[in-house]
């Protein structure tokens, strides 16, 4: 005979069966493929990602200054809480950030204008979020009050060609991220090098891109710049792997670093560097969001010399007598564990 209780429990079992089904049945559809023909908005929006110190705000500078001796109309935007993507362009000089200026325009009772926030050199216009000091804030959420600021000021309105975001690749929390997870740009750039953590933080990147397109996002990676490539061959081999094409590779050269260094643009139509930046420009322009194929950790450390990243190391697992420091004497457990019924 069949109990209340046990029919409930039967009911119940039919339901979760139901829906563990449905979500597996959703879980393999896969996304649909990353548009790949030509961008269609007025403006692309396009998101620059890289490690920390890797090169982004100098190959921003000169890129956005080679774009706008081009005749485009260009918006560089920092989203680097240190707010040094603009040092480089306005020659070593600190750009007020929409954040700190928000909060003193507020404490005064006055509204936030543009000619506060933008600056402009050689047809280049820029601006830095900015982000909260040590200790006081969330960096992340420094970003997203940044972009509410900029949607306040009519971000969607403005006529640029470009709009260029300098992003950290290597901070995780959410408004690092904010430009891929809702589609805020059209396309994303890596910069990277010939080194391990560069790429580890690259392919973190292409990860991400991945996961929000399972999520339904529509935002792929454009390509890679390699910066400071000294010919190893490591970012090139990575590109391959990842499925990503190389937009441009800038050498580590000595004269580019002394004038990096003094806060000179070297990406000038008539410098020796201009056909570099101005070949970057192009593939720029037209290089179109690709879904990328992320590394495992394996296969990333595979891209590298075995003693290079301690491939050989194995891993020994530790015992309570190395965590106690003496030895070790298992004591019967005093859990108390019941059959199941």
């Amino acid at each position: 005979m069949t109990t209340p209780q046990s029919s409930s429990n039967g009911k119940v079992t039919l339901l979760q069966t139901a829906v563990t089904k449905r979500l597996r049945a959703e879980a393999s559809v896969e996304p649909d493929p990353v548009h790949t023909g030509a961008v269609t908005k007025e403006t692309q929006i396009i998101a620059i990602y890289g490690k920390g110190g890797i090169g982004k705000s100098f190959t921003l500078a000169n890129l956005s200054y080679m774009m706008a001796r081009q005749g485009k109309k260009v918006l560089l935007i920092g989203c680097d809480p240190k707010s040094d993507t603009t040092s480089l362009l306005f020659g070593g000089r600190a750009c007020p950030t929409i954040l700190e200026t928000s909060t003193k325009k507020k404490l005064a009772g006055e509204e936030v204008a543009i000619g506060d926030v933008c600056f402009k050199r050689d047809g280049v216009y820029a601006m830095e979020l900015g982000g909260p000091d040590v200790g006081r804030g969330c960096g992340g959420r420094g970003i997203i009050h940044g972009f509410e600021t900029l949607e306040k000021l009519g971000f969607h309105d403005w006529g640029f060609d470009y709009v260029l975001l300098d992003f950290l690749g290597d901070v995780v929390c959410g408004g690092f991220g904010l430009p891929i997870a809702r589609d805020m740009c059209q396309k994303v750039i890596i910069v990277g090098s010939n080194d391990l953590q560069s790429l580890y933080v690259a392919n973190n990147v292409c990860s991400a891109v991945e996961y929000f397109r399972k999520l339904g996002g529509n935002v792929g990676v454009a390509g890679i710049v390699i910066n400071k490539d000294d010919g190893t061959g490591e970012a090139q081999a990575f590109a391959e792997a990842a499925g990503v094409p190389i937009l441009a590779a800038i050498p580590a050269d000595e004269d580019i670093r002394r004038k990096s260094a003094a806060y000179q643009i070297v990406g000038t139509p008539d410098g020796q560097w201009g056909p570099l930046f101005a070949d970057l420009a192009a593939n720029v322009a037209v290089a179109p969001p690709q879904r990328p194929k992320p590394l495992t950790q394996d296969e990333l450390l595979g891209l590298f010399k075995g003693e290079a990243v301690g491939r050989g190391v194995v891993l020994e697992p530790a015992t309570m007598a190395d965590m106690c420091g003496v030895d070790h004497v298992a004591k019967p457990s005093l859990e108390v564990v019941y059959d199941a019924v």
